[in-house]
């Protein structure tokens, strides 16, 4: 099988700790110039793309403008930044909890995005984190929910991407989770979950369906306090929303989420009230460049078991 060749290195630089978009023009496209497959292939429209090329905005490897009439070359590449979103300051601190020449980890807050997506992009800790350390080439190895907080793996070599991504397609990382949600006397815990969960492209909450676990979590029962507990989830599968979903089919369902068991109104822009009561606690690692073992602990408290009345308020 023929290796692909990589890409060349952007001829831009970072903006705001965000990439600049990459494009390769396909060796089997039909169009006649590069302006008319980005009109085609980009949702911005023509008059935003020719607005762009007129002002040189869009650049070849070499890091030269791209005319309007430059005929299509296949396999090319182009770059430009994308026009940012208005965002809402997130207003909660990313916290370095570890860092040396390879790795960084972080104490993500509620309601800030792992890495750019969507209407969130210099808003994420990856952004954050580029700025806030001066390191440009970091790059998550995982992610974490938005509206998760918790320990999270970045990479600081472009090149030692792979082989940290790996230790998570590997499951050799130990997670484990808190969160606060109902407490209910006849749960049996602790307890294995096993289940299929699905999620589907467009679709906000991922569902529980029949057929072979892709899904597993310990649950167990760390505090009791009235009507609420606080309960430790250890997860050995990492599917989207994996503990959401199957916290709420055991009828417990974590504190302050807007889509299990149904989905209710999403959490408005600028509201950081209530947030979802789960927490990335630990991270455990052996770390495959330099043989350290690594146990990294968040700091961060779960505001409705420290202060249910300032939570709920």
């Amino acid at each position: 099988m023929r290796r692909r060749t990589p890409p060349p290195p952007s001829p831009l630089p970072q903006r705001d700790g965000v990439d600049p978009v990459r494009v390769r023009l396909p060796v089997e496209a039909m169009s006649a110039t590069v302006r008319d497959h980005l009109v085609m292939r980009l949702a911005a429209g023509a008059e935003v793309i020719d607005g762009m090329m007129d002002a040189g905005l869009i650049v070849d490897a070499a890091g030269h403008p791209v005319p309007r009439d430059m005929a299509y070359v296949p396999g090319m590449y182009v770059w430009f930044h994308r026009q940012l979103p208005d965002e809402e300051r997130v207003p909660f601190t990313v916290d370095v909890v570890y860092q040396d020449e390879h790795v960084v980890v972080a104490d993500k807050p509620h309601f800030l995005a792992t890495t750019p997506r969507g209407c969130h992009v210099a808003e994420t800790a990856l952004a954050r984190l580029r700025r806030q350390l001066g390191i440009p080439t970091l790059s998550a190895a995982h992610r974490l929910d938005r509206l998760t907080a918790g320990v999270l793996l970045f990479i600081v070599r472009r090149e030692e991407r792979g082989v940290y991504q790996s230790l998570f397609r590997d499951r050799q990382v130990a997670k484990e989770y808190e969160a606060v949600a109902p407490y209910n006397p006849c749960l049996d815990l602790p307890r294995t979950v096993r289940s299929r969960i699905v999620k589907e492209r467009g679709v906000m909450a991922a569902r529980q369906i029949e057929g072979e676990p892709n899904a597993i979590t310990q649950v167990e029962l760390l505090e009791r306090r009235n009507d609420l507990a606080r309960y430790r989830l250890t997860p050995c599968t990492g599917q989207t929303h994996q503990l959401r979903v199957q916290m709420s089919s055991l009828g417990v369902p974590i504190l302050g989420d807007p889509l299990y068991p149904v989905v209710t109104d999403p959490v408005a822009t600028g509201d950081f009230r209530r947030p979802l009561q789960l927490l990335a606690r630990t991270l455990e690692f052996t770390d495959p460049v330099t043989g350290r073992h690594h146990r990294l602990v968040s700091s961060r408290v779960l505001q409705a078991w420290s202060s249910y009345d300032q939570w709920a308020g």
